[in-house]
C-alpha cells in the first residue's frame, strides 16, 4: 500500500466523492504543484485504483488526457466558487456529463439485499462523463454547500463535510489534521525565550 504521507504522487481519497477526489490529481500551490496524471496510463491508474474499471482504457491517449485535466481543473474551480461558478467550467462540466452512459444495475449481496453495481468503465470518455455527472449531482444537491478546502497551509485538497455539524477542517484528520494539532501542541510546549 503506497503511503499517502510520503509519496507526492499517490492518489489520495479523501474527497468523499469520486468528482471531488479526481480533483485531487493535481495538488500543492504553484510552483510546487505535483501533476498525478502525468501520462495517459495514469488516468487508467487513477480508473482502476477508484475502482471504476478492472483494465487500463484502452484509449487513454494524450488528447483524452488533456480532456481531463480540463474536466478535473473545470470541476475544481466550480467547487470552490459554487456561488458564482465560470460559465466556460459549467459548460465542460455540462458537455462531459450530458453524454451518453451505460447505467448502474441492481444486484444482490450475499444476504439478498438489494445492492448497486456500478458499470465497469472501459472507454475515457465514460470515465469523464461519470466523473462530470458525479460533479453534477454534488454541485446540485444537498450537500453543495459543504464542499470545503483543507485548512491546511500547504494542502489544496477539497472535500465534501457530511459531519453533522458541518464544521470539518481537515481532508483527513489522520494527515493534516494530526500535524495541525501536533504542531499546536509543539507550539505550546516551547518555552518562551
Amino acid at each position: 500500500m503506497v503511503d499517502t504521507r510520503t509519496d507526492p504522487h499517490a492518489f489520495r481519497w479523501y474527497g468523499g466523492r469520486i468528482s471531488v477526489d479526481f480533483t485531487a490529481t493535481l495538488t500543492g500551490h504553484v510552483p510546487d504543484t505535483v501533476e498525478q496524471l502525468r501520462t495517459p496510463a495514469d488516468l487508467s491508474r487513477w480508473s482502476r485504483a477508484a475502482r471504476l474499471s478492472d483494465a487500463p482504457l484502452p484509449d487513454a491517449t494524450p488528447r483524452a488526457l488533456a480532456q481531463a485535466h480540463q474536466l478535473r481543473e473545470a470541476l475544481h474551480r466550480t467547487f470552490l466558487h459554487a456561488a458564482k461558478p465560470a460559465q466556460d467550467d459549467l459548460d465542460t462540466i455540462s458537455t462531459w456529463s450530458a453524454r451518453s452512459l451505460p447505467g448502474p444495475r441492481l444486484t444482490t449481496t450475499a444476504d439478498d439485499a438489494p445492492a448497486l453495481l456500478r458499470p465497469q468503465l472501459h472507454l475515457t470518455g465514460d470515465l469523464l462523463t461519470l466523473i462530470a455527472r458525479d460533479g453534477v449531482d454534488l454541485l446540485t444537491g444537498r450537500h453543495s454547500h459543504r464542499i470545503r478546502e483543507c485548512a491546511a497551509p500547504d494542502c489544496t485538497l477539497l472535500f465534501v463535510d457530511i459531519s453533522r455539524p458541518g464544521r470539518r477542517r481537515w481532508c483527513s484528520m489522520d494527515v493534516c489534521g494530526a500535524r495541525s494539532k501536533m504542531a499546536g501542541y509543539r507550539a505550546r510546549r516551547t518555552p518562551d525565550v
